[in-house]
């Protein structure tokens, strides 16, 4: 930050009465700021590096713009940062077997749930169809109901009376 506003001193005196740039190398910056959403902040929950205002995050984004200054292309920055902290570093993480459920759980999941669901709807038209065939006796007791008259049959509960 020194090093930003030393710089924009320098271009201040060198062009009076025109706006001072924030930083000396815009495109390196540019590059930064990019590489920086895509790298998580390890000690925050959910920001990537550019949004965090940690300490760690503000070193994280000081040694992307070193290397990339040195001359590194963002690859080799983030092959870097990735051997050093390990894949969590990455906000898309690489599809490899250590990540696989990662990718493809919720897919998987997706998948169980719709056949668990078509297991169940069938289930449930079966017992509905095996719930229309009524047996004699109960069709006897249903014609009865519909005519008005007490049913006969002492075997078959009513649905007023309590199922034991």
């Amino acid at each position: 930050m020194v090093c930003a506003f030393g710089s924009g001193a320098m271009v201040h005196a060198a062009e009076p009465g025109t706006a001072t740039p924030v930083v000396a190398n815009q495109a390196l910056e540019d590059e930064v700021l990019e590489l920086s959403h895509k790298l998580r902040c390890l000690v925050c929950q959910n920001q990537s590096i550019a949004e965090s205002n940690a300490p760690l995050a503000i070193d994280l984004r000081n040694q992307v713009r070193e290397q990339l200054e040195s001359g590194k292309s963002k690859d080799d920055v983030i092959d870097y940062l990735v051997e050093r902290y390990g894949d969590f570093v990455l906000y898309e993480p690489p599809f490899k077997a250590s990540t696989m459920l990662l990718w493809g759980g919720p897919a998987a999941l997706l998948i169980g749930g719709a056949g668990w669901l078509a297991l169940r709807l069938r289930r449930r038209q079966a017992e509905a169809a095996a719930q229309e065939h009524l047996s004699t006796a109960e069709r006897d007791r249903a014609r009865a109901l519909l005519a008005g008259d007490t049913p006969v049959t002492a075997d078959i509960p009513s649905a007023e009376e309590p199922r034991s």
